[in-house]
C-alpha cells in the first residue's frame, strides 16, 4: 500500500452516484452516444475522488474519445475492481471484463453484458458505502 491510500474499509472521499444501467443505455441511445462520454467522465472522476486512485474524469474521457472506446472497457471495470480490493473484498469485475465488449461486439450482446456487469458492480460498491 502506498501513501495516501486509506486502510481497508475506510474511503477517502465522497461516495459516487448510483446510475441505473437501463438509464445509461437509454440516455446513450437518445443522445447518440454523447451520454456515454459523460458516463465515463463521471464514473472515473467519482472513483478517483473516493479512493484517491485511478485515472480520473479527464483522463477517462480522453481515453474514451481518442481510443474510440477500445481502452475504456478494460480500464473502467479494472478501477471498479480496485475499489473492492482496497476494501479487502473480492473483485466482481476486472480488466478482463472488457473482453465482453471486444469479443462480444460482433453479436451486440457483449457490450450490454459488459455494462450490466461493470455498472452493476460499481452501483453495488456505492450502495455498500451508503449511497442510495
Amino acid at each position: 500500500m502506498h501513501a495516501g491510500v486509506a486502510p481497508y474499509g475506510r474511503p477517502l472521499g465522497p461516495v459516487g452516484k448510483v446510475r441505473s444501467t437501463w438509464a445509461v443505455i437509454g440516455l446513450t441511445i437518445i443522445t447518440l452516444g454523447l451520454y456515454s462520454l459523460y458516463y465515463h467522465f463521471a464514473t472515473h472522476e467519482e472513483m478517483k475522488q473516493h479512493s484517491g486512485e485511478g485515472v480520473g474524469g479527464a483522463v477517462g474521457l480522453v481515453l474514451a474519445i481518442f481510443t474510440l472506446g477500445l481502452v475504456t472497457p478494460f480500464v473502467l471495470p479494472n478501477e471498479v475492481g480496485n475499489l473492492y480490493a482496497r476494501q479487502g473484498r473480492p473483485r466482481p469485475v476486472s480488466a478482463t471484463t472488457g473482453l465482453w465488449v471486444l469479443l462480444g461486439s460482433f453479436i451486440l450482446i457483449g457490450p450490454l453484458v459488459w455494462l450490466i456487469k461493470s455498472n452493476g458492480a460499481l452501483n453495488a460498491y456505492w450502495r455498500s458505502m451508503g449511497a442510495v
